[in-house]
């Protein structure tokens, strides 16, 4: 079983940082999921794809998946670009 490990990026639709702290787990599942066609929810026989734990760091992610004897990929976060504006730089 292949999981992933990483820390999930900010909501677009805010601009704080709630639940970016935490490193999730979460399972790669390959099965394909087929659509309903009454309902038209996508589903499957597999449930792999429910599982998302989330640990305080990296290394307690990647201790439990080894623990498990799982194959995990690492995704590391991206650095935040933080530019300095000023509002009398709308009128220059």
């Amino acid at each position: 079983m292949v999981v992933k490990i990483f820390k999930p990026a900010k909501t677009a639709m805010q601009s704080g940082k709630a639940k970016t702290k935490l490193w999730h787990l979460q399972v790669m599942d390959d099965t394909i999921q087929v659509k309903d066609p009454l309902i038209g929810y996508h589903g499957g026989s597999s449930t792999k794809n429910q599982i998302k734990l989330q640990f305080e760091t990296k290394e307690d992610a990647i201790n439990f998946a080894k623990s498990k004897n799982y194959d995990y990929e690492v995704v590391e976060p991206s650095a935040r670009k933080i530019i300095k504006k000023s509002y009398a730089d709308n009128f220059k």
